[in-house]
């Protein structure tokens, strides 16, 4: 195959599971009207055309490997991404995660934009000495100042300007517009349309930590409104513990364990408020998708979940049951102006900081993007 005369930018994904297709999306979409096309490629899972629609790419390919196939040294992946740089005019790579990160620079001669969605990538000193060796052609964008920061503590040799955030995003209206009405939403999942609920989503793991949600809940329940119940989107290793927690605390009716529901940003105009527990969560898209429904929020202190929340949502220190269940109060005490007017709030929040169109102008206005790819 001959190179195309047009002008590429290779998008790398390590795969499409859980929120990562729509990452792919996010990326994607910020090369819309610049003159740049978009091959979107994922190193594993089975080529899939849903998938493939749901990228906002020109192009993607499903290399289609298997978690087994890419451990190690990873030969088979680099030489297939070889060829496929060799056929087309790429400017520049944006590889999401490690493995995705390691293959673009051994396979191709790229510049490589690398995007972390996690803490603790480069503590390794084995990825941290691989840093260095390409940090001619490498910069690093972190989901939230928290996972950039937590960057260039492991990378202090770095310029900081190398180690920038780019923050997750959404389509807000898509977003808005496929999101049911609470009565909608309430019938689909089976709640009942009278009850006050606290709605979490997530795997019940331990970065998660509903233990303390649900410490909280208990501890808040005598200043809540007499129907209320705390509903719990999601699975994990931890349901049977937490489910044993709900019964032991007393309250094994009021708390709704629902299990892994597809499409859960679709019902989040079920919830009253939206209560987030992690432990020092990278980001938290599940924040947004509450948001862009006008749902208040409650979230811990920490990680990437503190900059979403501050000044639009209350904020609890991490592990803190007593300070969770006075939020939940607190939350539970406002009328109807306070909760439109803690929509507006958050609405103009997404618009200035977490909207495809505010990210967008944030990523071309970065230094190592202005270099790599003038627009026109």
């Amino acid at each position: 195959m001959t190179r195309s005369a047009e002008r590429h930018v290779l998008q790398f994904c390590h795969g499409y599971d859980g929120p990562f297709l729509d990452c792919a999306r996010q990326y994607a979409s910020l090369f819309a009207g610049t003159g740049y096309r978009v091959t979107t490629v994922f190193l594993t899972g089975v080529a899939d055309a849903e998938v493939a629609a749901g990228c906002a790419s020109d192009e993607v390919l499903f290399m289609e490997y298997s978690s087994k196939a890419i451990r190690g040294l990873k030969l088979g992946a680099i030489g297939d991404l070889r060829k496929i740089a060799a056929t087309r005019n790429f400017s520049f790579c944006i590889a999401h995660r490690f493995k995705p990160i390691y293959i673009a620079l051994l396979g191709t001669s790229l510049p490589v934009i690398g995007v972390h969605h996690a803490f603790d990538d480069y503590k390794r000193g084995s990825r941290k000495l691989f840093a260095n060796i390409f940090r001619k052609r490498l910069s690093l964008l972190g989901v939230s100042d928290a996972v950039r920061d937590d960057m260039r503590s492991c990378l202090p040799k770095w310029p900081a300007a190398r180690i920038r955030t780019l923050y997750n995003r959404i389509d807000v209206q898509a977003l808005q517009d496929s999101q049911l009405s609470a009565q909608e939403a309430r019938e689909a999942l089976g709640l009942a349309a009278d009850a006050w609920i606290v709605g979490n989503v997530g795997r019940l793991h331990p970065d998660k930590d509903q233990a303390t949600l649900l410490d909280g809940f208990a501890a808040a329940l005598p200043g809540l409104p007499a129907n209320s119940q705390l509903v719990i989107l999601g699975s994990g290793r931890l349901e049977q513990d937490l489910k044993a927690q709900a019964r032991e605390l007393g309250m094994g009716d009021r708390v709704l364990f629902l299990g892994q529901v597809p499409e859960a940003r679709c019902y989040f105009r079920a919830f009253d408020v939206f209560a987030l527990s992690s432990d020092h969560e990278p980001f938290g898209m599940v924040l947004l998708e509450a948001m862009a429904a006008g749902v208040p929020l409650l979230a811990t202190a920490c990680g990437g979940a503190k900059e979403v929340v501050e000044g639009v949502g209350i904020l609890f220190p991490l592990g803190d049951a007593e300070h969770l269940a006075q939020g939940l109060q607190h939350l539970a005490a406002m009328d109807a102006q306070q909760r439109h007017q803690c929509a507006e709030l958050m609405l103009d929040r997404l618009s200035e900081r977490f909207s495809d169109r505010a990210v967008r102008d944030t990523f071309w206005h970065l230094p190592h993007v202005i270099e790599l790819a003038p627009r026109g």
